[in-house]
């Protein structure tokens, strides 16, 4: 059980999940800094590196060796191994970005929750949203006239 969900009443094979949904491999796609309005990027950024770990060296090695930005270092309490890089603003950061393709999302109609789909039934992929609304009104009427009757 996830701390933030209701115990449903009714077991996962009797749900019926709709979702819209923009997946990242189909709909999303790398970008650089500027395209992803990185405000790194926009303002410039502090990493504070802690070399007396293997890690930290391992960072700070390769900022200063083969990272190619612009930075400026200096050690805050050197007896700490602290070092702080300012790199400058308008390059690239360490972050790897994303920006959304324009491509419609999917409209999915799923069999189960978020417990899962112990069918095992392949989701359904409506065209065109007013098809996925229509589904999603004549579901919900089907489950109101249900609890009507009892």
């Amino acid at each position: 059980m996830e701390p933030y969900r209701i115990t449903p009443a009714l077991p996962a094979e009797q749900m019926k999940t709709y979702a819209v949904v923009t997946p990242r491999a189909t709909h999303w796609r790398p970008a650089t800094c500027s395209e992803a309005g990185c405000p790194n990027h926009l303002n410039g950024w502090k990493s504070v590196i802690d070399e007396t770990t293997d890690l930290g060296r391992a960072q700070a090695a390769y900022i200063r060796e083969r990272s190619g930005r612009r930075y400026t270092e200096w050690r805050d309490q050197p007896w700490l191994g602290g070092t702080v890089f300012t790199f400058e603003a308008g390059q690239e950061c360490f972050a790897q970005h994303e920006v959304p393709l324009e491509r419609d999302p999917l409209f999915l109609v799923r069999d189960g929750d978020w417990r899962g789909n112990p069918r095992g039934t392949p989701a359904r992929v409506h065209q065109r949203p007013a098809d996925w609304v229509e589904d999603f009104a004549t579901h919900q009427q089907r489950l109101k006239d249900r609890l009507e009757r009892g």
